[in-house]
């Protein structure tokens, strides 16, 4: 895999829903081509990978360039003067998701997803719910008009995957084509 565009640095948040395994995924690519990543991992995600995987807290610590708990409220990402090339909360929970659309702030990911937003830089949230209340969805639409992408844990099966890990992989690719990283994770859509 190669990166398209330059990319330095992405930020990532881990909130505490469940799907974990597309945020570790993503954190492996983006691992696997040198591209800086500034990790920021909720209570309830670590809880997540215990529950949800057989990774360790280490492991997935160990694939960002630096890495910070949620409520280290200081941290660099926190500040619009932190450069960076768009931040992906995968999973992203309807609390943090709820919090970045009220501009509430209580945590790093919300506060780093809010400057994001108000630095006009790329912001793309991962819920992963399901059935969606209005609440959830009018959250997600506040959040689209402020200029957040909303790409749902929805996998496509036109490619045909035969193991989880495909499915997995072409999630985690429709992130990376919205940070426009070429990746060959997944056959794409040809005319038939």
């Amino acid at each position: 895999m190669t990166s398209e565009t330059k990319h330095d640095k992405i930020v990532i948040g881990f909130s505490g829903a469940s799907g974990i395994i597309y945020g570790i995924r993503l954190l492996e690519i983006l691992h696997s081509i040198n591209i800086q990543t500034y990790l920021i991992i909720s209570e309830w995600a670590k809880k997540n990978i215990e529950i949800e995987t057989d990774k360790t807290l280490e492991y997935v610590k160990s694939l960002s360039s630096v890495n910070y708990d949620n409520f280290k409220l200081d941290a660099s990402v926190s500040s619009g003067s932190f450069l960076h090339d768009g931040m992906v909360i995968v999973p992203c929970s309807m609390k943090s998701l709820s919090s970045i659309a009220n501009g509430y702030d209580d945590t790093l990911i919300s506060r780093a997803a809010s400057v994001t937003l108000k630095e006009s830089r790329k912001l793309i949230i991962v819920p992963r719910e399901t059935p969606l209340s209005r609440i959830h969805l009018e959250n997600m639409i506040k959040l689209q008009e402020a200029g957040a992408i909303i790409l749902p844990a929805m996998p496509g099966f036109y490619h045909n995957p035969s193991t989880i890990d495909e499915i997995i992989d072409h999630l985690v690719g429709k992130i990376l084509d919205q940070l426009n990283i070429e990746h060959d994770l997944f056959k794409r859509w040809k005319d038939q």
